[in-house]
């Protein structure tokens, strides 16, 4: 937004690695305060583009900006930015306390002032009674909370974070997601996290960046990425989702009417992006669509292949009159629809606002 100040901005970057491109043209602006993701599977280019602004590596063209700087040709050691890495690189030898004011150490701070800074990072990650341990004595949980802290410590203008929650089991990892967005608020410092775990992404950012062969194909919060994908890369690596293929028979004030392969038609959002005539691709997402044990007045009718039970909900997979597989996802409740068994003949309806053509 127009009132909102960049803290990083990345101007049509370009990084080469011999022949291979790694980044194609990226530009994005990271505000102020922001808790913004770098979202993609491995190989996309988000850890690249992580190291670009942590300064490890220099990009072949473009600019990094840092508050209106160019900092693309300085040295990491000349840039206010800390990275904290995915295997953490504490100290073995040292405290908890010593291996927080290593950086404030370096850095040439008085005693009295590191002194000060330590205690103040304990209480900001809750370590204060660990701090005459060692980390080889810690949780991994724990260990995270110390190189948080110690990057934190020299107050950096921007904190990267690359992929630090892979290591931890799945109950920590979702504590540690927590503690992540409470330390970014309690500091107010620009965190660029980078990831290939859409949950996580969704679970922290205040906005997200999908990347794919060395492009950023949408930038947006974590609701816009989730029910406003740009294209089908974004809306099948972003949680579950159905696809139809079909064709635009009539469009009009951001809908489209869609006939599928079985004649069925149904009605999506038609953003001005997609293709507004032709064969298309429609998504939606599991949980917003509805099953009924007959095909009363349902958009699709299909056949129930499973019932599929996770505790929390339960997924129906149906196959379509067309041959098409579509998972309907539903909250789980004491009050279960007994007659849903696999074999029986069903309906699937959803909402038009609820499916939405598809760019590419």
């Amino acid at each position: 937004m127009p009132d909102e100040k960049s803290a990083i901005e990345i101007r049509d970057v370009t990084k080469l690695f011999g022949a291979f491109k790694a980044l194609e043209g990226v530009s994005v602006s990271i505000r102020e305060n922001e808790f913004f993701t770098l979202l993609g599977p491995s190989g996309c280019g988000k850890t690249t583009l992580l190291r670009l602004i942590a300064g490890f590596e220099y990009p072949t063209d473009g600019a990094i900006l840092l508050h209106g700087e160019d900092i693309a040709a300085l040295p990491p050691y000349q840039r206010p930015i800390n990275t904290v890495f995915q295997n953490y690189a504490l100290f073995p030898h040292m405290t908890v306390s010593e291996n927080i004011g290593f950086g404030l150490e370096m850095l040439g701070k008085p005693k009295a002032v590191i002194a000060a800074r330590v205690e103040e990072m304990l209480r900001l990650v809750r370590m204060e009674s660990l701090k005459h341990r060692r980390t080889t004595e810690l949780s991994g949980g724990q260990q995270q909370r110390v190189a948080l802290a110690r990057a934190l410590a020299p107050a950096p203008k921007v904190l990267l974070l690359d992929e630090p929650l892979s290591a931890l089991d799945y109950k920590l990892r979702k504590e540690m997601q927590i503690e992540l967005k409470r330390l970014q608020l309690e500091t107010g410092i620009t965190f660029i996290f980078v990831t290939h775990d859409q949950e996580e992404a969704l679970a922290m950012s205040d906005r997200i960046a999908v990347l794919s062969s060395g492009r950023i194909l949408q930038v947006g919060n974590p609701r816009e990425i989730y029910d406003s994908p740009g294209d089908r890369f974004v809306a099948d690596f972003i949680g579950e989702a159905n696809f139809l293929n079909g064709e635009i028979v009539g469009a009009d004030a951001g809908r489209a009417r869609v006939r599928l392969a079985s004649g069925a038609e149904i009605v999506a959002r038609l953003p001005a992006s997609a293709p507004q005539q032709g064969k298309v691709t429609v998504i939606v997402r599991p949980e917003h669509a509805q099953i009924h044990a007959n095909e009363g007045p349902s958009s699709l009718s299909g056949t129930l292949e499973s019932v599929v039970y996770f505790g929390t909900d339960t997924h129906l997979h149906v196959r379509l009159n067309d041959g098409d597989q579509f998972v309907v996802r539903r909250q789980n409740s004491p009050l279960q629809d007994a007659a849903l068994v696999a074999g029986c003949t069903v309906g699937v309806a959803f909402d038009p606002i609820a499916a939405q053509v598809l760019r590419g």
